[in-house]
């Protein structure tokens, strides 16, 4: 809650005039405590579970060749009840798991600094913060992921995550109950870290859970302006982990490219592409389309 009663008050604290953006936000949480504006994230999350990926629902279901092109596994189709299953599976997880876990999580958010007040962070400050937050999440990840393909952490919490061999949007945050707390602590890490404002918490929050839905998608679009981010995997990189699946040694790191490189664990996908760039070639008298890029006649692909 701000500690300001009028606009009066907070341009006199501040030294001078609210910008748009501050006054937006004074009249919207003045009145509010710190908890419910937190908790915000669980209205957040439960919109982005499921709305975000219902454009890949529709472009699913329409079977266009337009699209389908750009489908990744195009031989796997889920039908629209699959993927409805899937949603509900995700929503009982939400209603059990993520929404609590927020709800338990914010004496952590008050202890580490998370700001409600003003002034307001710059769109630089928010960018440079979410930068980190991204960094620091991907690289521990990476770790946490690591062991979850060991035997153990694998049968007894990852293989539900795996489930989907050729993952859809919905799938994203499917997964063992563990799982989705073990790998909370990843996306609390970067603002313990970095403390911020509330607002670029909330984005952090919704912008990771939508990374998370793009990179399952199913689909390599290349107008996808994640393209345009440095070392970004996107779809592409995290399905072929998927397909491989419990015998998968490659691409472990949840958003992007640097980790498994510098450690070796790409060999298997960069083989992987090597031998589809090769049977491609071949192909191309024949019109081979993009898309049939997990289909590839060789076993090694799984061992790598």
């Amino acid at each position: 809650m701000l500690p300001f009663n009028t606009i009066e008050e907070a341009v006199t604290f501040l030294g001078r005039n609210l910008t748009m953006a501050e006054t937006l936000w004074f009249n919207y949480s003045a009145k509010k405590s710190d908890f419910y504006l937190y908790c915000h994230n669980i209205l957040f999350l439960f919109l982005i579970f499921s709305l975000v990926p219902l454009p890949l629902v529709f472009v699913e279901m329409m079977k266009s060749l337009e699209f389908h092109k750009y489908k990744i596994q195009p031989k796997v189709s889920l039908s629209f009840s699959e993927m409805f299953k899937c949603y509900k599976d995700v929503m009982r997880m939400f209603v059990l798991v993520v929404g609590p876990l927020q709800l338990v999580s914010y004496p952590s958010v008050k202890m580490i600094g998370i700001q409600t007040g003003l002034p307001l962070p710059s769109v630089w400050e928010i960018l440079s913060q979410l930068t980190v937050y991204f960094m620091i999440e991907d690289y521990t990840n990476y770790w946490i992921h690591r062991f979850l393909h060991c035997k153990w952490g694998y049968e007894n919490i990852h293989r539900v995550h795996h489930e989907y061999a050729a993952p859809i949007g919905f799938a994203a945050p499917y997964a063992h109950w563990l799982e989705i707390l073990i790998l909370g602590i990843p996306s609390f890490l970067g603002p313990a870290i970095a403390p911020g404002h509330m607002i670029t918490f909330w984005l952090w929050i919704a912008l990771r859970q939508i990374e998370a839905i793009e990179t399952h998608s199913g689909y390599d679009f290349p107008w996808a302006p994640t393209r345009f981010i440095p070392f970004y995997g996107g779809a592409d990189y995290h399905d072929y982990h998927h397909y491989v699946g419990e015998q998968s040694q490659s691409n472990f790191a949840s958003v992007f490219t640097y980790c498994d490189y510098i450690y070796g664990t790409d060999k298997g996908y960069r083989y992987h592409k090597k031998v589809l760039r090769k049977l491609k070639e071949q192909s191309k008298p024949n019109g081979a389309q993009n898309g049939a890029s997990y289909y590839v006649p060789t076993q090694d692909l799984k061992s790598e």
